[in-house]
């Protein structure tokens, strides 16, 4: 099960940085996550870019891969391996003409229109949610559920991550219904090591 860590540097637990939260999960004694998805949107460019730096300058024994949220230029620039668009982003295909090979790109969808469409638009994978209440930030969004999750997860052959109110005791559920991983902010920033064995 693929797990994508979401980083958010304003929901921290007291005393630590988000580079020794990044540290943490890429030096775990239980399965690191596969991505990490730097989604700091309040950074400039400049910022961002520096952030990126220094986190794929950690040690990084597994290989995790580093996404960037939004914005492709820092991506491509820094050598990222990929970036995540939200939802109502430009096609994934317009970035493929300035990316390199293998590079990938993955879009937020919210229901079941949205994640054909990404499939179609030449997405590498979806986020799809909130499955659950988010536990890390208030949504607008209502809650998708597992049967939506469901539905999404048959409807493409892409990968589909169930996001939103991910915790241990409900992540072996998400994948039951046919999510190909999960992705989350609490749920690794709290370095709950249970649940990345079980995961």
């Amino acid at each position: 099960m693929l797990r994508c860590y979401i980083t958010d540097r304003h929901s921290l637990p007291a005393g630590e940085t988000l580079l020794s939260s990044i540290q943490r999960n890429l030096s775990a004694s239980g399965p690191p996550p596969d991505w990490i998805q730097i989604r700091e949107k309040d950074l400039s460019a400049r910022a961002l870019f520096h952030l990126l730096e220094q986190a794929m300058a950690l040690p990084n024994p597994t290989g995790v891969k580093f996404l960037v949220n939004t914005r492709a230029d820092v991506a491509i620039a820094a050598g990222a391996a990929g970036l995540h668009l939200p939802d109502h982003s430009p096609d994934p295909r317009c970035w493929r003409r300035i990316a390199r090979p293998g590079f990938l790109i993955g879009v937020s969808c919210h229901d079941v229109e949205a994640v054909r469409a990404a499939a179609g638009e030449g997405a590498d994978y979806v986020f799809f949610g909130p499955i659950f209440a988010p536990r890390s930030k208030t949504s607008a969004l209502p809650e998708r559920g597992l049967r939506a999750l469901q539905e999404a997860a048959r409807a493409v052959k892409i990968p589909v991550l169930a996001l939103g109110g991910i915790t241990e005791e409900n992540a072996s559920a998400c994948s039951e219904a046919g999510a190909a991983g999960i992705a989350a902010i609490s749920l690794f920033q709290s370095f709950d090591r249970s649940c990345q064995r079980n995961c």
